[in-house]
């Protein structure tokens, strides 16, 4: 064994409870979640620190931040924490009896109509399975999909994959100009010159998907390229939302075909005609280099799209 490891500087339970600090940017709300009072964290974390001799946390009145130590550790050990959490959950699945459970992340800039295509199959046929379903910023699905606190990530293809993910599908996703009705100029048959739709456009009061997610980076990117160069009046990380305010007559965006399925009231939107269109990757990701479970593989063959 390390010489370094017989001294035990700490168990896993208390790398646990670092992690809950350094996640949180708090004692007193690690401590929350861990039960704990908040100075018996305290002294968790400062018994780690003396034994390996080193500050792992920068504290002030105010916030806690990791140190460059501290932050290494951080992201070293959330795989290792993850990891023995999916073994012990798989452990007693396969011989304690209990219910086999799927961990998917689904991102917010994925609407409720791509749902049924991801989950209908495996409810339909595998109805002892669960599915516990977090819906959250691509960024964060593939930091808990790299901390093994996910199962299956489903996202915008993000532009660089982590080298300790992999991914098993990937669909196309087109998008669509709408606005409320009545908002469009009556060009009839004549198609608008390049310039016309710019200038048209230029006026339009924009509902953006966020720039901080990957399809909002794109979109932004897209519409630059066709020279349409315009400042959104709002931001929002949810197509629903987006389609629900444009018909209220509260602006123009850019959002999925998909996502104006289940829309019940199209008949207070416009969609505005294009000569190019918009498309995004949606990408299934996993764990590489691990075997994943019957009931994991089975759900994502099921996907549809």
């Amino acid at each position: 064994m390390n010489e370094f490891l017989k001294k035990v500087p700490f168990d896993l339970y208390e790398l646990h409870l670092f992690g809950l600090v350094v996640t949180h940017r708090s004692f007193t709300k690690a401590a929350e979640m861990a039960g704990l009072t908040q100075s018996a964290i305290t002294r968790q974390i400062q018994g780690m620190e003396n034994v390996l001799g080193m500050e792992l946390l920068e504290r002030t009145t105010r916030s806690v931040r990791p140190t460059q130590a501290g932050a290494f550790l951080h992201r070293e050990s959330v795989r290792l924490t993850g990891e023995v959490d999916r073994t012990l959950q798989q452990l007693q699945e396969e011989y304690a009896g209990a219910r086999k459970q799927i961990r998917i992340g689904v991102s917010s800039t994925i609407g409720l109509a791509y749902l049924p295509g991801f989950f209908h199959a495996t409810l339909r046929r595998s109805p002892q399975i669960a599915c516990r379903v977090s819906n959250e910023p691509s960024k964060e699905l593939l930091a808990r999909l790299e901390a093994n606190e996910l199962d299956v990530g489903i996202l915008c293809a993000p532009r660089q994959l982590p080298q300790t993910l992999r991914e098993t599908h990937r669909f196309e996703d087109a998008f669509t100009l709408i606005a409320p009705k009545g908002a469009t100029p009556a060009w009839g048959a004549t198609k608008p010159s390049a310039k016309t739709r710019a200038a048209w456009m230029a006026k339009q009061s924009w509902l953006m998907i966020t720039e901080n997610s990957n399809t909002g980076q794109r979109l932004r990117s897209w519409m630059t390229q066709q020279g349409w160069r315009v400042e959104p009046t709002m931001q929002l990380d949810n197509f629903d939302l987006i389609i629900s305010l444009v018909a209220l007559g509260l602006g123009t965006s850019f959002v999925p075909v998909r996502a104006l399925a289940p829309y019940r009231h199209k008949q207070n939107l416009e969609i505005v005609s294009l000569p190019v269109r918009f498309m995004r990757e949606i990408v299934v990701i996993v764990r590489r280099n691990r075997k994943m479970p019957e009931h994991i593989q089975s759900f994502i063959q099921n996907i549809l799209f």
